[in-house]
């Protein structure tokens, strides 16, 4: 993967946790910058880690799929992006309890579930050869850069740009598939 694309899979799988951390500073009273980098912190290192994971397991089944990982790949961006896109879309707003305080394990949890997308996308890049570690550091830093913003901009900005920024994140996960599988049916490997 080239600087673009890492950097725009980065910035997709860190979209998902901005809206999460805008939905946290829509809830406190006035968050400070200490709140918010620590959640940054947390959330960043969490999906570092889980495409680590992900990778450690594509990498077992990598020799058994080798024929058709492009698909694979294209198949798991894509609809992680669709599911991104439709609960960007969803009607359902759900209220949360004003926060008083971020426990350490409230944002770790969350921010393992917003994190499942970059285990996957871990095991797809095992598939193609991707170096996973600056595939990693990438989506770690750009989560700790968007959850922190995200945190200090959700009193103002409130929940709606946080469904805007994962419609976005979900496209660009489908555009990232559909050039992986183009580039490999354009160019098959030899």
């Amino acid at each position: 993967m080239n600087f673009a694309a890492t950097a725009a899979l980065s910035l997709a799988m860190s979209t998902d946790a901005f809206a999460a951390a805008v939905g946290k500073g829509a809830a406190l009273h006035k968050p400070q910058w200490r709140e918010a980098l620590r959640t940054g912190l947390i959330f960043g290192a969490i999906e570092s880690i889980t495409p680590l994971i992900g990778w450690a397991l594509g990498r077992v089944a990598a020799p058994y799929v080798a024929a058709w990982d492009h698909w694979l790949a294209f198949s798991l961006l894509g609809i992680i992006g669709m599911l991104m896109i439709r609960n960007a879309l969803s009607d359902a707003d759900e209220e949360e309890e004003p926060a008083r305080s971020h426990s350490f394990w409230v944002l770790a949890v969350t921010g393992f579930a917003t994190s499942i997308d970059a285990m996957v996308v871990g095991a797809g890049l095992a598939l193609l050869g991707a170096n996973i570690l600056v595939t990693a550091a990438a989506i770690g830093f750009s989560t700790f850069v968007m959850v922190t913003i995200g945190v200090m901009l959700g009193r103002v900005l409130g929940t709606v740009a946080g469904r805007r920024a994962e419609l976005v994140g979900g496209l660009i996960l489908i555009v990232i598939g559909c050039l992986i599988l183009y580039e490999h049916l354009g160019h098959p490997a030899s």
